[in-house]
């Protein structure tokens, strides 16, 4: 089933790997370069995830996160973050303290990509 997805992350070539990863397998992308007008885009579309990036230029990923969840509309927005910041700690905190649904470490596979879309297929299924 096609699902449409937003990545927001400032990498050209992570943009375009897990867009490439995702449209092959039948999905659709929208992609943002930053949080900067990003809001505005998940409140006007229907996404199955958002795939943030934590390490932004104008705005970090958890505090993007925290401004999502306090707008109604869109607060249960399932978000899976997406960085090289994998320790566990890190894991724990994007998880825990910025309430994201899932965590996809970088550099991101096809193999770890399809574990975190089975997830959310579990999750909205």
């Amino acid at each position: 089933m096609s699902q449409h997805f937003l990545i927001i992350d400032d990498s050209a070539t992570q943009r375009h790997l897990l867009s490439s990863f995702l449209q092959d397998l039948g999905h659709t992308v929208d992609i943002c370069e930053s949080t900067l007008g990003a809001l505005d885009k998940i409140t006007k579309n229907r996404y199955a995830a958002i795939f943030l990036d934590i390490v932004l230029p104008d705005q970090d990923g958890y505090k993007f996160l925290r401004e999502l969840r306090s707008h109604d509309t869109v607060a249960a927005q399932y978000v899976i973050l997406c960085s090289t910041k994998s320790t566990k700690l890190e894991i724990d905190y994007g998880l825990k303290r910025a309430k994201a649904n899932d965590y996809l470490p970088k550099p991101v596979s096809r193999e770890s990509l399809s574990m975190v879309l089975d997830k959310l297929l579990q999750q909205v299924g």
